[in-house]
């Protein structure tokens, strides 16, 4: 196929959007610029179908070769940026987050990263600012139809002609939409991160190809423009908080449909600046994403103002040095070529050695100073996180019970109860007492309320009614982030304070009132775990701030007491002036994580906290000590 500048200025003008909503510069306000990565979809179906039926139609098209070629491309720049990282990691990032990236860089060897990043969280989380590989997902997608889509096409080709082929498409291409509409309302996480959702937009674009339009010169250049202001209205319009990719993703991908349908050849996309991004936009799209990390990380002022030139360098000399390099025909076998390809040992070598950093969680020796690995080694998640803390509906009969044989205490909250359960359970061991863990993600007070009420309704009713029941159960602890539930995330936003109350501010506190006094009736003791200090990012964060620039690390304070008791107000307002009866007892969080004036992150060299918000085992340990000495 002859080159396309039409297509090349569209990937620039699709890097551009992405490049500008990550760095999210104050001189623009490009909100969908993530819909950028749609328009590249269309444009990576619209190449592969052109790819694919030239080769089915001349009876020349062989799925190994397919495979060969795009490795070639997508590959070797990949891995030198998760080279770079991998060796960068090792240097500066504490033992949890280099095992976090040797994860994410064996996940994106695999070209299965997008599944890790849709199990973990949502792609506009607050945490996403951490996950230096974030970006890859959209590669895994690409790489995930660019193996299916050649098979099932030489499958099809072997039944039916292509003619009829091309129908099939058109049906599988509407079906595919009308998935990604129901998907996209009923999980919006799997529908952001996941082929089967994502799939249409790339057929779309194969679309432009089987079904071509001949246009004359003025019709070309209305189709063009046409196309040009649905994607500059998809990013100037859309937002983080809509519902994507659902019926929205309309806007990109129809704009990048009639771009590629009207194939101008002349016009703006022809401007060098343009054709040059648009030659190094796979390069720059890779590079960028890691620096708008170390700009997080490092709390650098204006720092789009370094990133986004920086990205368009590294980018062109990605593109020059590695993404462009020539690759000579071969003419020896497949198992050959295969055997001797420099992707392939690419992944081996690279994805290998991530999986051993991963293996290693993260190599915590050697890696620091002692005085400072002693802190480092301990900023991590408490054990049985993965295997007791649930995600969507379980039954609560399965919940975790930890250790001694009188089950007589529960714990029951959202993901602030996991560290507290654990913490809790190791100082009743002592006296053969067990507790059962109830904890699900995010979980708001939904005790009474329908099962629409909140993602948790059914089961927070179901752990509450359990824990009711069983009159082994006598202790009971409830712990929330009641002023996320109240107000929202404070991450992304601190040092300012929001306090819109949220829709279900008011049945959030009727509930837990009526639970705590439900408790009140029939159990021997209930505790109520005051507000965990939010401290608006990541404790990763705060360690790299003083680290990297040599500060002391031993102490490291989070916010002020200000910041808590104005952030906390109303839920502390409320548990103030709370009638409970007198078997009702508040742990106090302010005493074992703050002093008279401000709170910690790092206290006397221990980790508080494992990120933004929940407590490292050191931490609940501070606070569970108020419950049994």
């Amino acid at each position: 196929m002859k080159f396309r500048t039409d297509i090349n200025g569209l990937r620039a003008l699709a890097v551009i959007a992405v490049v500008l909503f990550h760095f999210n510069p104050a001189w623009i306000r490009i909100p969908g610029g993530f819909a950028g990565v749609d328009v590249f979809f269309v444009i990576s179906g619209f190449l592969m179908t052109s790819i694919i039926f030239r080769g089915l139609a001349n009876n020349q098209f062989s799925i190994i070769k397919f495979y060969i070629a795009r490795a070639n491309r997508i590959i070797p720049p990949l891995m030198a940026m998760c080279s770079v990282l991998l060796i960068l990691g090792w240097f500066y990032l504490t033992p949890v987050d280099y095992r976090t990236l040797g994860k994410h860089i064996a996940g994106s060897s695999g070209f299965i990263s997008n599944i890790f990043y849709f199990k973990e969280s949502g792609y506009f989380d607050a945490g996403s600012h951490e996950k230096w590989l974030l970006h890859t997902w959209s590669l895994s997608v690409e790489w995930q139809f660019y193996i299916i889509y050649p098979v099932v096409l030489v499958i099809l080709n072997k039944i039916f002609k292509l003619a009829t082929i091309k129908k099939i498409l058109l049906v599988i291409t509407g079906c595919g939409f009308l998935f990604n509409l129901y998907v996209s309302h009923q999980n919006p996480t799997y529908a952001y991160f996941l082929l089967p959702v994502r799939g249409w937009e790339m057929m779309l674009g194969g679309l432009v190809y089987l079904y071509p339009v001949q246009l004359n010169k003025n019709n070309k250049k209305y189709c063009q423009w046409l196309g040009v202001l649905l994607i500059i209205a998809s990013y100037s319009t859309m937002g983080e908080k809509d519902m994507w990719p659902g019926y929205l993703a309309l806007m990109p991908v129809e704009g990048a449909f009639l771009i590629i349908l009207a194939n101008r050849q002349q016009g703006f996309f022809n401007a060098v600046i343009l054709q040059r991004i648009g030659l190094w936009s796979y390069s720059i799209y890779l590079w960028h994403w890691p620096l708008v990390v170390i700009g997080y990380y490092l709390s650098i002022p204006y720092f789009e103002f370094i990133g986004i030139p920086l990205s368009v360098l590294l980018g062109a000399l990605s593109y020059h040095y590695i993404e462009n390099r020539k690759t000579s025909a071969q003419s020896v076998s497949i198992p050959r070529q295969l055997m001797t390809s420099l992707p392939v040992w690419l992944i081996i070598i690279v994805g290998g050695l991530a999986a051993v950093v991963f293996k290693n969680n993260g190599f915590a020796v050697d890696r620091f100073p002692a005085s400072v690995n002693n802190i480092v080694k301990d900023i991590k998640p408490t054990p049985n996180r993965v295997n007791c803390h649930v995600y969507d509906y379980q039954d609560p009969a399965k919940a975790c019970e930890y250790y001694g044989n009188n089950i007589d205490w529960a714990v029951l909250g959202d993901s602030h109860a996991i560290s507290i359960s654990y913490a809790l359970a190791n100082r009743l061991k002592a006296t053969d007492q067990g507790l059962k863990h109830f904890s699900f993600a995010g979980c708001i007070p939904s005790y009474g309320q329908q099962n629409n009420f909140s993602p948790c309704s059914r089961w927070y009713n179901e752990a509450a009614n359990y824990i009711l029941q069983d009159k082994h159960i006598q202790n009971v602890v409830l712990i929330n982030r009641y002023s996320a539930g109240l107000y929202g995330e404070n991450e992304g936003v601190y040092p300012r304070l929001s306090h819109r109350k949220t829709a279900q501010y008011a049945d959030i506190l009727t509930s837990f009132d009526r639970l705590v006094l439900q408790l009140a009736k029939t159990k021997k003791n209930v505790y109520v775990i005051e507000p965990v200090p939010e401290m608006g990012r990541s404790i990763s964060k705060l360690f790299y701030e003083h680290y990297w620039v040599g500060k002391p690390v031993e102490n490291i304070v989070s916010m002020s007491k200000s910041y808590y008791n104005q952030r906390n107000h109303d839920i502390l307002h409320h548990f103030k002036h709370a009638n409970y009866p007198a078997n009702v007892h508040f742990i106090n969080t302010q005493q074992a994580l703050c002093d008279s004036s401000y709170c910690y992150a790092v206290q006397d060299s221990q980790p508080l906290y494992h990120d933004a918000h929940h407590t490292s085992q050191q931490g609940a340990e501070k606070v569970v000590s108020q419950i049994v000495i």
